[in-house]
């Protein structure tokens, strides 16, 4: 065994590897699971080591508890503002991230419970299977935030849900539930333990060939190219948006607890 994430445990990744399945848990419950720099790397190096583990045949991403994830944590999305002119745009942390998900060429399962917020909506769009229960609640804030769709998003998600769907969710940024998100194709199912429900699938694609599988996500997917380049294009949008005026007036209400006034900037 070679994984990383299972010989030296990070600690906000659960790793366990059983019968050919590799599931990660995000496990950092007090803040919701939010993701920050080193954890998005450390994820992404997961699933990229899992690709090529001949142990590995299905990954499981998931968090430990309650959540799925809160997106990413406002505190160390600020210090990688200020820094942002130090690495270019498709090399940030959630960036790399996205596209290790969207180039994992095994059955990638997510099962969702809690809030699913921002990246935890966008990672989604690169999985092959979704589990959800009722309890989550889900969100693409960064039209909210001054920012702009990441990780293909703009293109994804109107493929999946047809452009208008896709126009209400990144435009308004309202949060949404279980329902819309299998209305809009978002989601496998709704069901009462997602994460059985993820672990159950698992099962039965991991006794499956796996050359086969692998063969069959690979002539679905066989745009990936277009849409890596497609995460790049929107990364670099992206990131000139952070630290614009309105990106900052967003920031700035967030903290004082107060509504944003955009209007200024029009």
């Amino acid at each position: 065994m070679t994984l990383s994430c299972i010989q030296q445990p990070h600690e906000h990744l659960d790793a366990n590897l059983t019968d050919g399945v590799l599931t990660l848990a995000i496990n950092r419950p007090k803040a919701k699971n939010a993701l920050y720099g080193e954890l998005y790397l450390w994820i992404a190096k997961a699933l990229d080591e899992a690709d090529v583990d001949k142990d590995v045949r299905v990954v499981i991403l998931r968090g430990a508890d309650a959540d799925f994830s809160a997106g990413n944590d406002m505190q160390d999305f600020m210090k990688s503002a200020a820094m942002k002119d130090q690495i270019r745009p498709q090399d940030g942390p959630p960036f790399v991230l996205l596209k290790s998900a969207a180039q994992f060429s095994k059955p990638l399962i997510v099962a969702v419970r809690g809030v699913a917020i921002g990246i935890g909506v966008t990672i989604l769009l690169h999985a092959d299977l979704v589990y959800t229960d009722h309890t989550a609640v889900f969100q693409i804030p960064f039209v909210s935030l001054g920012l702009s769709p990441e990780g293909a998003s703009s293109k994804l998600l109107v493929k999946q849900a047809g452009y208008h769907q896709a126009a209400e969710l990144l435009l308004t940024a309202q949060k949404f539930n279980s329902e819309k998100a299998l209305q809009i194709g978002l989601v496998n199912s709704i069901e009462e333990d997602a994460y059985a429900k993820a672990a159950q699938q698992a099962q039965t694609l991991a006794a499956l060939p796996l050359a086969s599988l692998v063969q069959s996500k690979a002539l679905m997917k066989h745009n990936v190219k277009e849409i890596v380049e497609w995460i790049d294009h929107e990364a670099e949008i992206f990131m000139q948006r952070v630290g614009s005026p309105e990106m900052m007036e967003a920031v700035g209400a967030f903290m004082q607890k107060r509504k944003p006034d955009f209007t200024q900037f029009n």
